[in-house]
Parts: structure tokens; C-alpha cells; sequence
């Protein structure tokens, strides 16, 4: 079975922190190509970026036990893909002596827009309905499975899977086309 929206992803995360390998090369076929283009935006060698995304994705499952994902999945990929080709840029730069201020102000745009990206989430975030709100960050900011919330608050699984899917689609609208790479 293949899943290729956020609470698919989700299930794949939580199996692959329990181990399992096949839900780790699922995740790994539905998300490889797109990660490797986005960096190849950045750093224009395709080589290069097949390997940044193999090191994106190594990471992951070495440190699968510890991964906390804060809105999605694909967040998280774009994120660590803009995070490595950065310091790749960084890294090239450095090693032809002269540096490179263009790289520089590539990753001074990238920390503003990081951080106005933060406040719009977090600003998001506040807008959901209140019972949505609290299951969302229960679920992304205390990193607890969707059966570990429903213990936590009484609510049936089916319910929490609601609320957060109903809070990804409110906070996709609040965003706008703006971040759509996020999604």
C-alpha cells in the first residue's frame, strides 16, 4: 500500500520508528524524487543532490527513534533538503578560498523567511477551533500518536485523525499558496 498525503505519512513515521523497513522505503519511493529536485533547484548538480537526499533519508532512519516532525512530513523534507543544500553551497563556497556572498544572502533570506514562516504557523495554529487546536499540538509539538492522544483526552482515534486533518486543512487555507511546498 502506498500513501502519499500527511496522515499516511504519519502511519508510515510511527512504523518506521517501531523498525519497520518496508514502510521506510514506502516513504522513501513517495517523497525521494521530489527531494532531490528541490535541492537541485539549489545546488544545480544533479549528482550531487541524489546524494544530499540519500543523506536526508540515512538520517532519518539512523535517527528514526528521536524524529519529531512539527506540521508535516513534507515540511520536515523540504526543510532538511533547504538545510543541506545550503550548507553544501556553504561548504563549496568555503573550499574556493574567495567565499561566496551570494550564498550568503541566499541563507540570510532563508533564516527570514524561516522565522516569518514560524510565526505564521504558530499564528495558525491559534486560529484552529479549540479542540482541534489542542489535539494538533499534542500531536506535533509533544510528538504523541494518534492513540496516545485518545487515551490522553477520551476521544476515539477516528475522531483525532479528524481533528488533525480538519487542523492541516485550516492551517494549509491560513498559510496560502505562499508555502504550498510545505504540503
Amino acid at each position: 500500500m502506498k500513501f502519499n498525503d500527511n496522515s499516511g505519512d504519519i502511519i508510515l513515521l510511527n512504523l518506521i520508528k517501531e523498525g519497520d523497513q518496508k514502510a521506510f522505503r514506502n516513504l522513501f519511493d513517495c517523497h525521494y524524487t521530489a527531494v532531490v529536485r528541490y535541492i537541485g533547484f539549489y545546488i544545480r548538480d544533479y549528482s550531487e543532490a541524489e546524494q544530499l537526499a540519500l543523506d536526508i533519508f540515512a538520517y532519518i532512519w539512523e535517527n528514526r527513534d528521536n524524529l519529531k516532525i512539527n506540521l508535516s512530513f513534507r515540511a520536515y523534507l523540504m526543510t532538511a533538503a533547504r538545510n543541506r543544500s545550503l550548507n553544501y553551497l556553504r561548504n563549496r563556497s568555503s573550499d574556493n578560498k574567495g567565499g561566496n556572498h551570494n550564498i550568503e544572502k541566499i541563507y540570510e533570506e532563508y533564516q527570514v523567511e524561516l522565522k516569518e514562516l514560524d510565526k505564521l504557523v504558530r499564528e495558525a495554529v491559534s486560529s484552529l477551533p479549540s479542540k482541534c487546536g489542542q489535539i494538533f499540538r499534542l500531536s506535533r509539538e509533544e510528538n504523541l500518536s494518534n492513540r496516545e492522544i485518545s487515551e490522553k483526552t477520551g476521544i476515539s482515534v477516528k475522531t483525532i485523525e479528524a481533528h488533525i486533518t480538519k487542523a492541516l486543512k485550516l492551517i494549509r487555507k491560513y498559510l496560502g499558496d505562499s508555502y504550498n511546498y510545505l504540503w
